[in-house]
């Protein structure tokens, strides 16, 4: 069986979440003798230790005879019904109608230039995104034109358009997987386009992968998906950590509470701050320390001066190497993680294995998996407060935690998730056969 898979981020070009989820599939369904050909955007030169095809989509030369068919498809009434449902009529011209135009362009160059055509490609979550993504769903076409695989896999909004691009030209069944959704990352003011794009892709597929029941909910109540059509696969954990190799002892004179994550609305850094501030009134030798970038930074940086509470809250920024990411965990005493909308949160996981004892949001994925974990409500701010002070109060009581949690990993393997994903492509095939 030979599938090919749509991502965006993967280790070690752009590793978040995205790409640790993305990286533990792959490596698991070639473990289960699953042949994947992944596109990128771009690999930026860098190589991955996996057995796996890498096609890099800005090095992929779309030639002169498929250009003039795919500027035939796009330009007819398929090509400007999928626009015109993605693209929100409530939208400025500026969102909407600019992004239909540029489509259109990019279309009409690609067919004037004569000549066989490589596109650009950064990868990135720059200010072209969209743009990027519109290219990217051109790629899928051309390599759906191709047809030389069996089924297609698409992660997320970013490579939806790919996938349902390949499946139009290929007729193959195509798999969304959704890690996050627009509602999960924006709440109440969500990107129309980008919800769209969710939608739409959502009913061209065959089935959907939803990384949690929590995230199955919300694609069955807001985007309006048949349940049936939704399977839930849990995300895993690579299990091996390099604590030893990386040599580092705790500070016995302090305690570190770690918040590790985007600083944006959907993880819920707020509701750190203000709980680190509750604790501080009553312990006085704990850090904060909120490792992660995001367009609330600059107001929390003015909220913890107002608090007065700097000397003990650092802001670390973006932790740009899985080194400095391990390093954090290990040199922490309790993981928070209170997010406001958590599809999963792989970040629990990857706490635990440093033996760290954790928080988790009721609003979270990962929180139907790790039953013996401390839970609470996201906006509860006293509680987060109280249950932080009471973990690191109580040794006995965070060490059985972190025992019962990693019980409880030894059973989440990504060899098991990508069993299931597998088991779901079989039976596609097999509905497609008969």
């Amino acid at each position: 069986m030979k599938v090919l898979m749509f991502g965006w981020e993967f280790p070690p070009f752009i590793s978040g979440g995205l790409g640790v989820a993305c990286y533990g599939i792959v490596k698991g369904l070639n473990n289960n003798n699953v042949e994947i050909k992944l596109v990128l955007p771009t690999t930026g030169g860098q190589k991955t230790d996996l057995p796996v095809e890498i096609c890099p989509a800005d090095k992929i030369v779309i030639s002169e005879t498929y250009k003039k068919k795919l500027a035939q498809t796009m330009s007819s009434t398929t090509g400007k019904e999928m626009l015109s449902g993605i693209i929100s009529p409530y939208e400025t011209s500026v969102s909407g109608g600019d992004f239909f135009n540029r489509y259109q362009n990019m279309i009409n160059e690609l067919n004037i230039q004569g000549k066989d055509t490589i596109l650009a490609f950064t990868g990135n979550y720059g200010r072209d995104l969209m743009a990027e993504v519109f290219r990217y769903s051109i790629i899928g076409e051309f390599l759906g034109s191709l047809g030389d695989f069996d089924i297609i896999h698409a992660h997320d909004w970013l490579t939806i358009l790919a996938g349902v691009g390949a499946k139009r030209l290929s007729g193959k069944p195509l798999v969304i997987q959704i890690h996050a959704t627009e509602v999960d990352r924006s709440g109440s003011s969500i990107n129309s386009n980008i919800f769209n794009i969710e939608k739409y892709g959502m009913e061209q597929a065959d089935r959907i992968i939803a990384v949690s029941y929590y995230t199955k909910n919300i694609i069955v109540n807001k985007y309006g998906i048949d349940p049936h059509k939704v399977t839930v696969v849990h995300n895993a954990v690579e299990k091996k950590t390099q604590l030893e190799r990386l040599g580092i002892q705790k500070n016995l004179d302090e305690k570190y509470v770690l918040f590790l994550g985007r600083v944006t609305m959907q993880k819920g850094p707020d509701y750190f701050i203000e709980a680190a501030n509750l604790v501080l009134k009553k312990i006085k030798n704990i850090r904060f320390v909120m490792a992660g970038s995001g367009d609330m930074m600059p107001r929390l940086i003015e909220r913890a001066a107002a608090l007065k509470i700097t000397d003990r809250f650092h802001f670390t920024g973006f932790l740009n190497n899985r080194q400095q990411v391990e390093r954090m965990y290990a040199m922490s005493d309790l993981y928070v993680m209170p997010s406001v909308s958590e599809p999963f949160g792989i970040t629990a996981f990857e706490a635990l294995l440093y033996d760290v004892p954790i928080i988790l949001s009721k609003q979270s994925g990962v929180a139907e998996v790790l039953r013996g974990a401390m839970k609470v409500d996201f906006w509860d701010v006293p509680k987060l407060a109280s249950a932080i002070v009471t973990l690191l109060e109580d040794e006995k009581l965070s060490k059985e935690m972190v025992e019962s949690c990693k019980h409880e990993l030894q059973d989440i393997h990504w060899n098991t998730a990508s069993q299931k994903i597998k088991n779901l492509y079989h039976s596609l095939l097999f509905h497609n056969s008969h």
